[in-house]
């Protein structure tokens, strides 16, 4: 990396932060300033919130404008939109399509949930089912999906849809831009075992999407679906973390405030898993450098595969920790958030909220055979159904 970068990037910031005060300007205005002048995204090309830099850098530019006060563009109610949806139209999408959705999606103004898993098709995303029949310029699509996070507040979903029943369930699949705000589209809660509906299920019901907005070549869906994929689990399980912040931290926390339960067992148990997710922390480090230098692949898989199982393992501790206290749950009633807060609520609820870390994201079981193939290389499952047309494949 050329040395003078840093100390370039950040005058500019500076620069912008005398030109455009985060306390006199308004919030969405200032967000779109920062778009124009590449600083939003600082990897991302020139014209499209970014100035075509190194992407290591842009921890140093998120910091350099919280310190000053900037304002927040709903990044925790978009992750889908900023972690998964951005980088897959930059990656697939055409010129028109990324200068008409990466500024508002960046901002804020509209908000992305994703259209993959359905009810029929359990764990395998190529047997989806939701049919997109083309009509001139338009795609007519019928269907169900489920699991879909945010999709109360969204306007806009990356959404898989079967195009040629006729081949191979790889090979039949189109990946589109679907606005949830156009007729048809109908999305329903399902209420979790915390009481929230963060999920939804949604139905399609004779939704036309104009051919513009589908996202790469036809029958290409596959190859965008899993880049999609794999930017989702780096972004779920190698996010930048602090020290002892997190599942982890919560815990500990809840250790250090009650002296009276603990156990010498107990105590092992807590240091075991604070050591593993320390490493777990400094491997998504790792992984993160590694990304600065490329695309992201499939060691994505591997941190999400352990933020699962040590959410999970810590969730249950804290539980054993607090005995009889631990039963109590603070707060049952129904409600649709917008965001998940795990560290913010109390042990019950991140107890139970933690059984879907091994679900959303690819579930665990599949996450095993994507390292075990593509990592490991060992033989692959045999696949009888792979050279088969989709329309055969009992369901």
């Amino acid at each position: 990396m050329n040395d003078d970068l840093p100390e370039e990037l950040h005058r500019r910031v500076e620069r912008f932060l005398a030109a455009h005060d985060p306390a006199t300007t308004e919030r969405l205005t200032w967000l779109r300033a920062r778009f124009d002048a590449g600083l939003a995204w600082v990897s991302f090309p020139a014209g499209l919130g970014g100035l075509g830099l190194p992407q290591a850098l842009q921890a140093e530019v998120d910091r350099l404008f919280e310190d000053a006060g900037a304002p927040d563009n709903r990044k925790k109610a978009n992750g889908i939109g900023l972690g998964m949806a951005a980088p897959t139209i930059l990656r697939f999408g055409t010129d028109a399509q990324k200068q008409r959705f990466l500024r508002p999606l960046w901002t804020g103004e509209e908000i992305w949930c994703q259209l993959f898993s359905e009810p029929g098709a359990g764990s395998d995303l190529a047997g989806v089912a939701t049919r997109a029949v083309r009509d001139g310029d338009t795609w007519v699509v019928n269907g169900q999906k489920v699991w879909t996070s945010g999709a109360h507040h969204a306007r806009f979903a990356i959404l898989l849809a079967r195009t040629n029943p006729d081949v191979p369930k790889h090979g039949g699949l189109t990946y589109f831009l679907c606005d949830m705000t156009d007729p048809g589209v109908n999305v329903r809660p399902l209420r979790q075992i915390t009481g929230e509906a963060e999920f939804n299920e949604v139905f399609l019901t004779d939704v036309a999407i104009p051919d513009s907005h589908r996202l790469g070549a036809e029958g290409a869906g596959w190859k965008v679906a899993n880049a999609t994929l794999n930017n989702e689990r780096v972004a779920i399980g190698g996010r930048a973390a602090l020290r002892e912040s997190g599942m982890i931290g919560a815990v500990a926390d809840t250790w250090r405030t009650n002296p009276q339960r603990r156990t010498p067992e107990l105590h092992a148990r807590l240091l075991g898993l604070w050591v593993e997710a320390e490493v777990a922390r400094l491997t998504g480090q790792r992984l993160r450098q590694k990304l600065a230098l490329g695309q992201p692949g499939p060691e994505g898989a591997t941190m999400k595969l352990t933020f699962a199982r040590l959410n999970q393992q810590l969730s249950g501790l804290e539980l054993e920790l607090l005995g009889e206290d631990g039963l109590r749950y603070s707060d049952w009633s129904m409600t649709r958030p917008d965001k998940v807060d795990m560290t913010g609520r109390d042990a019950g609820y991140r107890y139970l909220r933690a059984k879907g870390n091994s679900i959303e994201g690819g579930t665990s079981e599949i996450l095993r055979t994507i390292i075990a193939e593509r990592l490991l290389g060992l033989p692959p499952e045999p696949r009888v159904d792979k050279d088969i047309p989709w329309k055969e494949l009992p369901r």
